[in-house]
């Protein structure tokens, strides 16, 4: 899975995660900052990467406006506040099981919650 890290997430996870070859983008990295939610979601679809967030509210209202706007996504992967933010090599170590526990896409307008 291709997963786009929104920039309410370090981009160091990013890095951590592609060193253990995972392919992943932060908002970071590609001059994302400050963009719009829905920026970020349209973009992580056009790239068939799942976004990573911890800003849970606003995309499942995004992924219910997709959806009555017939426009798919990869699927949002919702981090919780019980993970540090500022713990990268944590959140990098569940997205990594994350991933190896749900090696398939996550269905158009899927959303699912990281387990810490």
């Amino acid at each position: 899975m291709k997963y786009y890290l929104d920039e309410d997430l370090s981009p160091k996870i990013a890095e951590i995660l592609r060193k253990h070859g995972m392919d992943a983008v932060s908002a970071h990295e590609i001059g994302m900052v400050q963009a719009e939610d829905k920026e970020h979601l349209k973009l992580a679809a056009s790239e068939k990467r799942c976004l990573v967030t911890r800003n849970r509210n606003d995309f499942i209202r995004l992924t219910v406006q997709f959806f009555h706007e017939h426009r798919s996504h990869c699927g949002i992967l919702i981090i919780p506040h019980t993970l540090p933010g500022d713990n990268f090599s944590l959140i990098a170590r569940a997205i990594m099981k994350y991933d190896s526990k749900h090696p398939h896409e996550v269905p158009s307008y899927g959303i699912d919650f990281l387990k810490s």
